[in-house]
């Protein structure tokens, strides 16, 4: 990169980023411009009409980018909802599909106060870098929180994003989690790895630098954890208690099949994402836990 001002700068680092197949070119050359200045993104453009320089570092990063290293990885930082929370190697970036679930989380826990219990207690299993339960306990602030994930290196991540909003963060296996607390949970939310075998992501970001453990559900079809995640969330939910989990599109219908047929739910609803793809599948517990499951 040769541009000796940051507009030029900001002009090659787009059709670098475009040449290499990066979805929003323009919107990450900016985004990684602010993050090497330690302005915000609005600021950068303001700083491309001046004759601001170019930031050092900067073609270092956009060379990362166009090899597809993750945005994310690269400033360190994801967007989720109101939330920035810290990422990198070794964690799931969070998607803004899963704000819809974290949304549809947020509104059950909010109604269960609303109704007169005085708490509300919500797991968020599987949290890999901590999205879901982080968002949980900033917009439900008298929810008492708790976040389950298996993998050291997720873990490392979800402890600095959950630690300082005092969410509880266990080092646990979503399926045997929280055996001592069957019965207690209002809300039980999930995004558990869900990738069927053989479906490959399409995006080099997802495929080259998603941790497996994070992508694929175990089977040809993906379901062995999104299906340990609902017998756990059927364990662990009160009566009435409400489980919602994110899971493929193509996996909606037989999802809410076996749901559907199984005695201790009810209520069982797809949910589509911001597109309008079946992206989620809620359920209300029926009877108590220790009759099934």
């Amino acid at each position: 990169m040769e541009s000796t001002t940051l507009a030029a700068a900001l002009r090659e680092a787009t059709a670098t980023l475009a040449a290499a197949g990066v979805p929003t070119p323009a919107v990450d050359a900016e985004l990684l411009a602010a993050h090497v200045l330690g302005e915000s993104r609005g600021r950068v453009k303001a700083l491309a009409f001046t004759d601001a320089p170019v930031p050092a570092g900067y073609a270092e990063l956009v060379a990362e980018r166009a090899s597809r290293v993750p945005l994310q990885h690269l400033t360190g930082s994801a967007s989720f909802r109101y939330l920035e929370l810290k990422v990198g190697p070794g964690v799931f970036v969070p998607r803004p599909e899963t704000e819809t679930v974290a949304q549809l989380a947020i509104d059950h826990a909010r109604a269960v106060l609303a109704a007169g219990k005085p708490a509300v207690r919500a797991v968020d299993l599987g949290t890999g870098s901590g999205a879901i339960a982080a968002a949980l306990a900033t917009e439900v602030p008298d929810a008492e929180v708790s976040a389950v994930e298996l993998s050291p290196l997720a873990l490392a991540w979800a402890s600095q994003n959950l630690e300082p909003l005092g969410v509880r963060l266990l080092h646990a296996d979503l399926r045997t989690a929280l055996a001592d607390e069957n019965g207690s949970f209002d809300v039980v939310v999930s995004n558990p790895p869900y990738v069927p075998a053989d479906a490959v992501p399409n995006e080099p970001e997802a495929a080259e630098h998603d941790p497996a453990m994070a992508l694929y559900g175990g089977g040809q079809d993906g379901l062995e954890l999104p299906l340990a995640a609902a017998a756990t969330a059927a364990r662990l939910l009160l009566p009435d208690g409400y489980f919602v989990m994110e899971h493929a599109e193509v996996q909606a219908e037989r999802i809410a099949a076996l749901l559907s047929a199984e005695a201790c739910w009810r209520g069982v609803a797809t949910h589509t994402d911001l597109n309008g793809r079946p992206r989620a599948t809620s359920a209300v517990r029926t009877s108590s836990p220790a009759e099934t499951h």
